[in-house]
């Protein structure tokens, strides 16, 4: 489940603006790096919408079937705004159904089940039908 927890305005390229709503997905337990402390979070994402601002207020506390998910990108530049280090990131979090998530498990074990047979491909270029 993710939480709607806000809302912003955006603007497209020809100058027409448009919300985004901020989802935010469970706690989180994670370890860190430096430390080895826990510490606790939620993932964060935003979803376009066609909603105006006042719908967008009023969907704030809406809970939605689904998870946020973590999803490669062509690298960009962040800079964290609590130390305003700028890092290079190559991935960005993305809102995905439930629906979604099973239909991509089902592909990944799709695949995992698929074993060639060689003996049914030509070795000599010469098209010829399996025995």
């Amino acid at each position: 489940m993710v939480r709607i927890i806000g809302y912003k305005e955006r603007q497209k390229e020809n100058g027409d603006s448009f919300f985004v709503l901020e989802l935010q997905g469970g706690i989180e337990m994670v370890m860190s790096k430096i430390t080895g402390s826990f510490y606790a979070t939620a993932k964060r994402a935003f979803l376009p919408s066609t909603f105006d601002e006042q719908t967008c207020t009023a969907l704030i506390g809406t809970e939605m079937a689904g998870s946020i998910t973590k999803e490669a990108c062509e690298p960009f530049e962040y800079v964290v705004k609590e130390t305003g280090e700028e890092i290079t990131m190559n991935h960005r979090w993305v809102y995905v159904t439930d629906e979604a998530v099973q239909q991509k498990k089902e592909a990944v074990k799709y695949e995992q089940n698929v074993i060639a047979n060689e003996n049914v491909f030509s070795k000599n270029g010469i098209l010829a039908h399996a025995e």
